[in-house]
């Protein structure tokens, strides 16, 4: 979501110039995961150097750290985590604790990539990382094979509904480029997938050595029994979330909660020959959640249930006919409804009806442990409503992947729960809209994140999104 500054309005023009409109298909998010010490920073420090991604004065600085620290011997070489891990307790203890991102391009598409922990205590960075990516590369030590981390990690990503799964079977050249070795490590991922639910196609596993770089920008000569495409090859053909169909449309229903009503009202500073236009403005900020939107199309607001059509889209000043997600735009519509902060603006027809409660999973990221019973707030997109946590129903083994009956999560763990809401919400199923079914559970004295959440099942239908008890308060 963009930031609202107190820097002053541009001075806008009739003339001012049309920004492109084309699809945005060309970028790409992805996330690193694993156990620790698996090779993950190294792993996209590999990527960032053998993608010439990295600035000459950096290249020379990180080399001459790395030979003050006596890396790689007398032979020389250069420490490719310091790449990313920039923070001096991760240079200090050679780990990983916040995520790191990083921005590079090829000819094929750009990527923005977020290099996350492996300790355990640092679990939520990495869940941070993995919600919105369209592809997590879960690093493997190929002598020590798939380790608890590794499940939990895992089952983040089919918890978080991640589109696809790159398995790097890591530090292949410690085993001599043992096939057998890597074969191994492959059948336990693709066991521990399939006992998740990770569809099978979604899954690419690929020997890699980080350090030398076998297979990571270009292929190697040195796994002839391998035959399937390096990791950036991969990363440059894999799908995006926000991709189109062939007629140019999202794939994803419209989705754009409100963030800012626009009413400058003379507060803004225009052209004399636009100062009509902007004396009325009236138009509806926010990120596009998911989907496209065009000038023309029907739309309906919850909560409320009005509906209206699209008149104007505009991004600083400048007037488009479709939008697309993850774009940050200002919708115009034909009627003055009801809207404010927290509202949820869609394509006609798709939202759900309202409700006051759901079943969603868990994943705990605070050390107080939950108990039913807890009074907590949370965020859907915008708007965040007291709730109650009702009953936890479950907790992840993350030994057998199985749900034994539980009645308290703890830090780290993946739980189930139901929660009621004080408020009439338009609760979607994180299985059919990615983004707008995911939530966050905070902490009402302190501000902390306690949870992050996905919708398994919305509760029972409070209303049909007409507007009655949309706006009322009740006790949770």
């Amino acid at each position: 979501m963009t930031l609202v500054t107190d820097t002053p309005a541009p001075f806008i023009t009739a003339e001012a110039p049309l920004i492109s409109e084309a699809p945005q298909g060309t970028l790409f998010r992805f996330a690193t995961a694993g156990s620790v010490d698996d090779g993950k920073s190294t792993l996209v420090g590999r990527l960032l150097h053998d993608s010439k991604a990295i600035l000459a004065d950096q290249l020379e600085a990180v080399t001459r750290t790395s030979q003050e620290r006596g890396f790689g011997g007398a032979a020389g070489g250069i420490d490719f985590a310091l790449l990313t891990d920039g923070l001096r307790a991760e240079r200090e203890q050679g780990i990983t604790i916040d995520v790191a991102y990083r921005y590079f391009a090829t000819a094929a598409r750009s990527f923005i990539l977020a290099d996350c922990p492996g300790h355990v205590q640092y679990t939520r960075n990495m869940v941070t990382g993995a919600t919105t990516a369209d592809a997590v590369i879960m690093l493997i030590d190929a002598r020590k094979g798939v380790l608890e981390q590794t499940r939990r990690h895992l089952s983040v990503v089919a918890l978080l509904r991640v589109p696809h799964v790159i398995v790097a079977v890591n530090k292949i050249d410690l085993l001599d480029y043992d096939e057998l070795a890597y074969r191994e490590v492959e059948a336990s991922v693709r066991q521990v997938t399939t006992e998740l639910g990770i569809d099978a196609a979604a899954v690419s596993v690929i020997p890699v050595s980080a350090l030398v770089g076998d297979n990571v920008v270009d292929r190697s000569a040195l796994t002839p029994w391998y035959d399937g495409p390096s990791l950036l090859e991969l990363l440059e053909t894999l799908t995006v979330i926000d991709d189109l169909d062939e007629n140019g449309r999202a794939t994803e229903d419209f989705r754009l909660p409100v963030q800012l009503v626009l009413r400058p009202q003379g507060a803004v500073v225009v052209a004399p020959e636009l100062a009509d236009d902007y004396r009325d403005y009236r138009a509806y900020a926010g990120q596009v959640a998911s989907g496209s939107i065009r000038v023309g199309d029907a739309v309906t607001v919850q909560p409320g249930g009005g509906t209206s059509v699209v008149t104007g889209i505009d991004f600083a000043g400048v007037e488009l006919t479709e939008a697309f997600a993850p774009q940050s735009v200002a919708l115009r519509l034909a009627d003055e409804l009801d809207i404010a902060r927290g509202a949820v603006i869609a394509a006609a027809g798709t939202l759900p009806g309202v409700t006051r409660s759901l079943d969603a999973e868990l994943f705990w990221l605070d050390p107080r442990p939950l108990a039913p019973g807890a009074r907590v707030l949370v965020k859907f997109g915008t708007t965040v409503v007291q709730a109650l946590i009702a009953e936890v129903t479950g907790r992840l083994d993350l030994t057998t992947l199985a749900v034994e009956p539980a009645t308290t999560l703890a830090v780290n763990d993946i739980g189930q729960a139901s929660i009621r809401l004080s408020r009439d919400l338009p609760i979607e199923r994180y299985a059919d809209n990615r983004r707008s079914g995911a939530f966050l559970v905070i902490h009402p004295q302190d501000g902390s994140t306690l949870a992050a959440g996905i919708v398994t099942a919305p509760g029972p239908l409070t209303g049909a999104g007409d507007g009655s008890g949309a706006g009322s308060e009740v006790s949770p």
